[in-house]
C-alpha cells in the first residue's frame, strides 16, 4: 500500500507557493551572503535603541489612557503617604492635574482631586489641633483651592481665626483650669475650671486633657445634684443638672442624675397631696409650688389649683360665720394661686354677700333687741339639744339655733360655749351615718364639725374616710350598672379628700364603664 498525502487548503498552498518564490528572489539578489546578514543585524540594532530612547513618548502618544492610569496611580500613592502637593510636581495634586490635563472629563480623576481637597481639610484640622497654625493655614488653602464645600471651610478658618485672638496659651488655660477645679471652683464665675476648659475647647475641640478635665468637673456638679435630690432640695439640684447640661447635653451620668431629680419631684408633689388631705393648706401650696419651680408640671399645676379651692372654701365657710377678718385672708391665699377659678370669685361674693348682711344687721337691729333675740336662740339650741335634735331637723336644730346666734353675736362667750357643747355631738354624728352608709346625713355632720372646729387635727382623717366610705358604695353600685350613682360617689370623694389613694382606680374603671 503506498502512503498517499492529503491535499492542502488552498490558501495554504498559496502562501507556501510564495514563500518559495520569495526564498529563490532571495538568493537570486545574492542577500543570503554574510555581509547582507551583518547589515541587516545592524539596521534591527538601532531600530532596537530608537525603540528603548522614544518608548515612554511613543507609547503616550499611542496609548494615552495608560499614562492616565499610571499618573492616577503614583498620585493615591502619594495621597496614603500624606504628600498633597510638592513642588517636584511629586505631590498627589500635580499628579492628579497632570491626569486631569490629558483626560479632563474623566470622573475618576475629578473624584481623585476632590479625595485630595478632603484630605488638605482633614490635615488643617489636625495641624489646628496640634496648634501649629501655619501649616492649618497652609493645608487650609489648599482645600480651597481644590473647592472643598465652602461651608466645611468656614469652620476652619473660624477656628483659626479664634486661635489667633486668643491671647493666652492652650497649655496657660490649662494650668489655671485645673488649679480651679483643685480649689473647688468649678461654674461660680470666668476664672473657674469649666468656662476655662470650654477655652481651650473652642480652639482645639479634641484635645484631651481639657476634655478630661470638663468631664471631672461635670461629674461632680452633677454627684452634688444627686446629694441635693436626696435631700429634697429639689431647687437646687435642678440648678447644678442644668449647668451641667449647658456644658455637655450628652454626658454618661447625666440620666441617673435626671432620675435622682425625678425621684425627688415625686416625693415632693405626694408630700403636697398629703398635706392637702390634712388641710395644712400652706405646706401643699409650698410644696407644689417647689415643682413648679422646676419646671412646668401638670400634676403640680392641679394640685395648686385644689388648694386654691380649698382656700375659696375655707374664706366662703369663714364668711359664714362672719370671720371676716380670717375669710379675706383666705380669699387671698386662694387669689394668688389661682385667681381665674370660678371659685374664687364665687368666695369673693359670699364676703361681700356676709359684710352687706352683717352691717345691716347691726345698723337695723338695737343692742336691746339684739340681746333679746340672742338669749332666744341660746334657749332653743338649749331645748334642742336636750331632746338630742343636735343637727337633725334640717332649721330646727340645735346646731341651726347656734349659727344664727352666731350671726348676731359671732364673738360672745355664750354662743362659744354652745359651739363646744355642739361638737361633740356632730363626730359622734359623722360616725353614726358612716357606719350606716347614710352618706349624705355625714357629710351634715362633718360639715357642722368642720363649722364648729375648722382646726381639728382629728377633721382630714375624717373626710378620707367619707370619701373612701362613698367610693366603696359607688364601686358596688357600679358593679350594678348604675354609672349615674358611681359618677355622683367620684364628685363626692374628689371634694371631701382628692388625695384618697383609691382615687384613680375607680376614676379609671368609671371611665371605662362609659366608653
Amino acid at each position: 500500500m503506498h502512503n498517499r498525502r492529503l491535499p492542502l487548503p488552498r490558501w495554504l498552498s498559496l502562501f507556501a507557493g510564495r514563500l518559495r518564490l520569495y526564498g529563490r528572489w532571495w538568493v537570486a539578489r545574492g542577500w543570503d551572503s554574510p555581509r547582507a546578514w551583518r547589515s541587516i543585524a545592524i539596521v534591527v540594532a538601532v531600530l532596537a535603541l530608537l525603540l528603548a530612547l522614544f518608548r515612554q513618548p511613543l507609547a503616550n502618544l499611542l496609548w494615552p489612557e495608560t499614562k492616565i492610569q499610571q499618573l492616577l496611580d503614583d498620585g493615591q500613592r502619594a495621597l496614603r503617604q500624606g504628600r498633597l502637593t510638592a513642588a517636584d510636581g511629586s505631590g498627589a495634586r500635580e499628579l492628579f492635574d497632570a491626569a486631569a490635563a490629558l483626560d479632563p472629563d474623566r470622573g475618576d480623576v475629578r473624584d481623585a482631586l476632590a479625595d485630595t481637597g478632603r484630605k488638605a481639610l482633614e490635615q488643617a484640622r489636625q495641624q489646628l489641633e496640634a496648634g501649629n497654625v501655619p501649616a492649618a493655614r497652609t493645608a487650609l488653602e489648599l482645600a480651597r483651592q481644590l473647592q472643598v464645600p465652602q461651608a466645611q471651610l468656614d469652620a476652619i478658618a473660624s477656628r483659626l481665626h479664634r486661635q489667633a485672638q486668643e491671647p493666652d496659651s492652650v497649655d496657660d488655660l490649662l494650668r489655671r483650669a485645673e488649679a480651679a477645679q483643685a480649689r473647688g471652683r468649678l461654674d461660680d464665675g470666668a476664672d473657674s475650671a469649666l468656662p476655662l476648659y470650654q477655652r481651650v475647647l473652642a480652639v482645639r475641640p479634641e484635645h484631651l486633657q481639657a476634655l478630661q478635665g470638663r468631664d471631672d468637673a461635670l461629674s461632680d456638679l452633677l454627684a452634688a445634684s444627686m446629694a441635693a435630690a436626696q435631700r429634697n432640695e429639689t431647687e437646687a439640684a435642678a440648678r447644678l443638672l442644668h449647668q451641667v447640661e449647658s456644658y455637655d447635653a450628652g454626658h454618661a451620668e447625666l440620666p441617673a442624675a435626671r432620675a435622682a431629680l425625678n425621684m425627688a419631684l415625686d416625693r415632693r408633689r405626694g408630700q403636697a397631696a398629703r398635706d392637702l388631705a390634712r388641710g395644712r393648706l400652706r405646706q401643699a401650696a409650698e410644696g407644689y409650688a417647689q415643682v413648679l419651680a422646676v419646671g412646668d408640671d401638670p400634676a403640680a399645676r392641679q394640685g395648686l389649683q385644689r388648694v386654691a379651692r380649698a382656700w375659696a372654701g375655707e374664706a366662703a365657710r369663714l364668711a359664714g360665720d362672719f370671720h371676716f377678718e380670717q375669710a379675706g385672708q383666705a380669699l387671698e391665699q386662694a387669689r394668688a394661686l389661682a385667681p381665674d377659678i370660678p371659685e374664687v370669685a364665687a368666695a369673693a361674693q359670699a364676703l361681700q354677700r356676709a359684710q352687706g348682711a352683717r352691717q345691716a344687721l347691726e345698723t337695723r337691729m338695737p343692742a336691746a333687741e339684739r340681746e333679746r333675740r340672742l338669749h332666744a336662740l341660746l334657749a332653743q339650741v338649749e331645748s334642742a339639744a336636750a331632746q338630742g335634735q343636735w343637727l337633725l331637723p334640717p332649721g330646727a336644730s340645735a346646731y341651726d339655733r347656734f349659727k344664727a346666734a352666731q350671726a348676731l353675736a359671732p364673738r360672745d362667750a355664750r354662743v362659744k360655749q354652745a359651739g363646744a357643747r355642739i361638737l361633740p355631738a356632730a363626730r359622734h354624728c359623722l360616725d353614726g351615718n358612716l357606719q350606716g352608709n347614710r352618706l349624705q346625713a355625714a357629710r351634715t355632720c362633718l360639715d357642722a364639725w368642720q363649722a364648729l372646729a375648722p382646726g381639728d387635727p382629728l377633721l382630714p382623717a375624717a373626710r378620707r374616710r367619707l370619701a373612701q366610705r362613698w367610693l366603696a358604695v359607688g364601686s358596688e353600685r357600679l358593679g350594678a350598672g348604675d354609672v349615674a350613682f358611681a359618677s355622683r360617689a367620684l364628685e363626692q370623694a374628689r371634694e371631701l379628700d382628692a388625695a384618697t389613694p383609691e382615687l384613680p382606680a375607680f376614676a379609671e374603671r368609671l371611665g371605662n364603664a362609659k366608653r
